[in-house]
């Protein structure tokens, strides 16, 4: 018995830009869609969305049937926030607001296996196949075919990000421009230029550490990501999709109402 591969990183190896979606309902039906739909990997959050653990692992099987990958944003707390996830088979966590230098290091202790780090071993949950994956195996292929991300979504970790990157045990440095905007002080302003400029100082740095750049983006900019250098790119939501239908279903009737007027 062998523990699933990561499609991302596979993708990622390819040297392929990685199409992600995040969800914020709990639904694993939402996640049945998204993967039907194409994407190579779908965000779960327990960070801000108050989702159990039970429907984030029954989230992560809906997501293994169409071999898309589950990434799970844990919420900050203990080690054992972050390795539930991936005993329930989620390909990687993204782990939100890393600060500095020691707050990454700690990160990969606590969520790599040896030689490493020191994670728990279990293997009796679904990602080591409920004790049907050989140990070294699976100790072997979670730290090989699992990714943590990290969040720079703060402007003290700036000072530490080279030594960040040069982390052994972290795939991804993903960019989140909503806390950082508000951490600068100047909340929801996308086009200001310390924004505009640690956007680009995140992508060029982790390229140049040979770590992958990540970010949230949509339809509009994702060439200009790339170009950029980001190719792990979360686009849209399904509570944001939602939304957006449903106002237009709304909008249909206001339009028949007033026409009848």
């Amino acid at each position: 018995m062998k523990m699933r591969p990561s499609r991302v990183l596979k993708k990622l190896r390819d040297g392929k830009v990685v199409r992600c979606v995040k969800t914020n309902l709990a639904d694993p039906r939402v996640v049945e869609i998204a993967g039907m739909c194409g994407f190579d990997c779908v965000w779960l959050d327990m960070e801000h969305v108050p989702s159990d653990w039970i429907g984030v692992e029954n989230q992560i099987r809906a997501a293994k049937i169409y071999d898309c990958d589950a990434m799970v944003r844990v919420a900050r707390g203990s080690y054992s926030s972050h390795i539930k996830p991936l005993e329930a088979d989620a390909s990687g966590i993204m782990v939100p607001h890393v600060m500095s230098f020691e707050d990454a290091k700690k990160i990969v202790w606590q969520t790599r296996f040896h030689p490493i780090g020191r994670r728990a071993v279990d293997g009796g949950n679904a990602d080591g196949a409920y004790c049907l994956v050989d140990f070294n195996d699976y100790i072997k292929t979670a730290n090989e075919q699992r990714f943590v991300v990290v969040q720079i979504e703060d402007p003290e970790p700036l000072n530490d990000l080279e030594a960040i990157c040069d982390l052994p045990g972290i795939e991804i440095i993903f960019f989140g421009p909503a806390d950082f905007s508000q951490g600068i002080g100047v909340p929801g302003k996308w086009d200001d230029p310390h924004i505009v400029q640690t956007r680009k100082r995140i992508a060029e740095i982790a390229n140049k550490k040979g770590k992958v750049a990540g970010t949230v983006g949509k339809a509009g900019n994702l060439q200009e990501l790339i170009d950029m250098g980001y190719r792990f790119i979360n686009v849209g939501s399904d509570v944001v999709g939602l939304a957006l239908y449903f106002k237009s279903l709304v909008a249909a009737f206001d339009k028949l109402e007033q026409s009848s007027i």
